[in-house]
């Protein structure tokens, strides 16, 4: 339940998502208003449950893909969408789950508290640990001796991970109380410490992880919980944050955007191919911290659930609890009409065809590709360059609709898996 509906017992928008009145005028009014009958509702969700706990997930991605989730369960639901559970599970089954979580949190979380007191505390730092030589700057912030390179590049992490969080969502009241930036501070430097490939990456054109982390902290109340919910979001985007002296990880969503394009609308991509822009480096935004930038706070909330809706797996949640676990593809499974509803709208049609290579079941591909469509004749019109095409999306910022949007990209997803069948 949202820490906002407790303190307020309301379930106005603007009260669940506050913004600090001197930024009010820069915040653009959502366009996601809960609607009767359409929107999953704290009612439904518990009518949703079983007396022994399971969960018809199949009824509640319906409720979701038709109106969202309301804002008083948005975190719980959450759990649920990305595969923090079993909707099979049952209530004593999660709660052992749960428990397990957060004292595994908690230990990861004493060990950094460990070699930097200060985590844990309420409060977090901006300034670096070390120096350019590798050396403490102020061996009084640093619990330990650095004696090895896992420790000395987290250490080189964290000032940067609180550069980060006092650029989060400064809109929000949330982050007016620096005990809630912490709560940031913590998720994100636990998880640098705990992802040994990844670690924490701003990325480039300043996409970082604390934009998909934010939400998170905001909805759930249990800081052990958001850092769950954010490791399993993670295991979906963190290839988008691989780099390399030669690539970026969103590389391969970019190339499979342009194949989309190249076979949905030929003339909008010869354009783009024509000013220089056929490797959609313009959309990098997007995918990385998706469309934070694009959409209000509330909208984007909004998306990120239909998205997860839709691309909805009833075999992710296995995958998570055990990471040994690997799909076959070489098939695709006989499915019966039951186990078909427990499938998003997106997954289902992408099963339905084969089509399962990663870089064809993200919908934010899809939804891209919806964006350029939806400025598809001005872009023809007005683009006489990359920079015009930039301006062009620049302007839809924060004022696209969420469920329109969804919408195109799944019709643009059935043209294009009908047009790339054909020889």
């Amino acid at each position: 339940m949202s820490r906002f509906l407790k303190r307020t017992g309301t379930t106005d928008l603007n009260v669940f998502y506050p913004i600090r009145s001197e930024c009010e005028a820069d915040v653009p009014t959502t366009r996601f208003k809960p609607r009767s009958g359409k929107t999953l509702s704290a009612r439904r969700w518990h009518a949703s449950f079983s007396q022994e706990g399971h969960l018809d997930i199949a009824k509640v991605l319906r409720l979701i893909q038709r109106g969202g989730v309301h804002p008083s369960i948005k975190g719980v639901v959450w759990e649920f969408l990305l595969g923090c559970y079993d909707p099979n599970s049952t209530f004593e089954e999660r709660n052992q789950i749960k428990e397990q979580r957060r004292q595994q949190y908690s230990v990861w979380k004493s060990e950094c508290r460990t070699m930097v007191p200060v985590i844990g505390t309420g409060k977090f730092l901006t300034s670096p640990l070390i120096d350019d030589d590798e050396l403490p700057i102020d061996e009084s912030l640093i619990g330990v001796p650095i004696s090895d390179k896992k420790t000395l590049r987290w250490m080189q992490t964290i000032h940067q991970i609180g550069l980060d969080v006092v650029r989060t969502d400064q809109a929000l009241v949330f982050y007016e109380n620096e005990s809630n930036q912490a709560e940031l501070w913590d998720v994100l430097a636990v998880y640098a410490w705990i992802d040994n490939d990844i670690g924490y990456v701003q990325g480039y054109f300043f996409c970082r992880m604390n934009e998909i982390c934010s939400p998170l902290v905001i909805l759930l109340d249990n800081e052990a919980d958001s850092f769950w919910c954010f490791e399993r979001a993670m295991r979906r985007m963190r290839e988008n944050f691989r780099t390399s002296a030669s690539s970026m990880g969103v590389q391969s969503h970019l190339s499979t955007l342009s194949q989309i394009m190249k076979t949905v609308d030929p003339q909008l991509h010869q354009h783009l191919e024509d000013l220089d822009a056929g490797e959609y480096l313009f959309a990098f935004r997007m995918l990385m911290v998706l469309f934070r930038r694009e959409f209000s706070f509330v909208d984007t909330l909004y998306l990120w659930e239909l998205m997860w809706a839709m691309e909805y797996d009833p075999k992710l949640f296995s995958l998570y609890e055990e990471s040994e676990v690997t799909r076959t593809d070489d098939t695709t499974p006989a499915i019966n009409d039951k186990l078909w509803k427990k499938y998003g709208k997106f997954q289902r049609k992408n099963l339905q065809t084969g089509n399962t290579e990663q870089q064809f079941s993200a919908l934010s591909v899809f939804l891209v590709a919806s964006v350029l469509e939806i400025k598809n004749r001005r872009i023809l019109k007005e683009a006489k360059g990359v920079e015009d095409v930039v301006k062009i999306l620049g302007d839809i910022t924060s004022h696209l609709d969420a469920k329109k949007a969804c919408d195109e990209a799944l019709k643009i997803q059935k043209k294009y898996l009908s047009k790339a069948k054909k020889p």
